[in-house]
């Protein structure tokens, strides 16, 4: 290990034991799943986001063999409004390839975890390094961007994936000890969080101001104007109002009471509208079934009511003010695509089961 390598580990490792965030994520008792879960979720997801559901999905999916149990609607209604739904489905699906392919235990080496579905080669590393403590290179946004401005002198990586140049070099780095190496990954990631950010630096704080190549070449812009994710009028925007329409409607199904009743109570109702419909519209009970009860069947209070949206519902859902008049038919043909909804024979909307 070179001297320059061995400052790097010794400055940035000690400024985490003193400043680094205590997150419920990191606990030493967290399992290789509970690890795993936290990194699908937190990708481009902040984690004050991710944190509340991080736990309430441990509490209720403690196991790779209890999520895979769940249906995905209850898979999806717990993810809430973390964005990406699809990526709650396939953390399902990484459950049931766990449960059934590795008797329940996450796999330790990079090569399984990589085709597990729905996990890449960030996922893939973290879990590694984080929960089983293998000397590899961890590549998240911060921690490239920490190595672009020390080493290159670069505001910020390419956007694309990192390469097989940019992987090797990070790898040269990591400590050969594989609990120095976890120690390190998560050292590194966390101080492109709190004090190397994208936006506003905070370079006065920084352990390794000193060796710095992007200070001493003087804090170059980067070509060019990063672009940022739009989200109001988008596809995106439709397609979560559709998703929260649908999880109200499966919320309602959960709290169905014993006398048929929906047994919300009063009060706000999961901010729905102001009129509690989701917004999903004006009318007779915004085109529910005759006894307003979102399509809940007649018969015995114990027989499964199908429970869901009207086409009509779904599109309301969809369409955003000034949007171009074909976004909501394109948002609710790729919610469908994607299996994110499903449609019954009678032309609801639901949750897939």
């Amino acid at each position: 290990m070179s001297e320059h390598a061995a400052f790097l580990h010794e400055a940035i490792i000690s400024w985490y034991d003193h400043h680094g965030r205590d997150l419920p994520m990191r606990s030493p008792s967290v399992s290789a799943w509970g690890t795993l879960v936290f990194e699908v979720m937190s990708q481009q997801t902040p984690i004050p986001r991710v944190q509340p559901i991080w736990v309430q999905w441990m509490e209720r999916w403690p196991t790779p063999a209890d999520l895979a149990a769940a249906s995905p609607a209850e898979v999806l209604v717990a993810w809430d409004r973390l964005g990406y739904p699809s990526r709650a489905l396939r953390l399902r699906e990484c459950a049931e390839a766990i449960a059934t392919s590795y008797e329940g235990e996450v796999p330790s080496s990079y090569e399984e975890l990589l085709g597990l579905p729905g996990i890449g080669p960030y996922t893939a590393s973290a879990v590694a390094s984080f929960s089983y403590h293998q000397p590899v290179p961890v590549l998240d946004t911060n921690i490239r961007r920490v190595l672009g401005r020390v080493l290159d002198g670069v505001e910020r990586p390419p956007a694309s994936a990192p390469g097989r140049v940019e992987v090797a070099r990070a790898a040269a780095l990591v400590p050969a000890d594989g609990d120095e190496a976890a120690a390190w990954n998560v050292s590194i990631m966390e101080l492109g969080a709190l004090v190397c950010t994208a936006r506003s630096p905070l370079c006065q704080a920084c352990p390794v101001d000193e060796v710095c190549a992007w200070r001493a070449a003087g804090y170059p812009a980067a070509p060019g104007k990063k672009r940022t994710q739009a989200w109001a009028g988008t596809d995106r925007q439709a397609r979560g109002r559709v998703m929260a329409a649908l999880r109200a409607a499966h919320q309602k199904l959960e709290a169905w009471d014993e006398d048929g009743r929906s047994g919300l109570g009063e009060g706000p109702r999961s901010g729905l509208g102001e009129d509690g419909r989701s917004g999903l519209g004006e009318g007779p009970r915004s085109g529910l079934g005759e006894d307003g009860r979102s399509g809940l069947a007649e018969g015995p209070r114990s027989a499964v009511p199908n429970v869901g949206i009207t086409m009509e519902q779904a599109l309301k859902a969809a369409t955003l003010p000034g949007a171009d008049p074909t976004q909501a038919q394109r948002v609710l043909e790729g919610l469908l695509r994607d299996g994110l909804v499903s449609q019954s024979p009678d032309g609801w909307i639901h949750l897939p089961r």
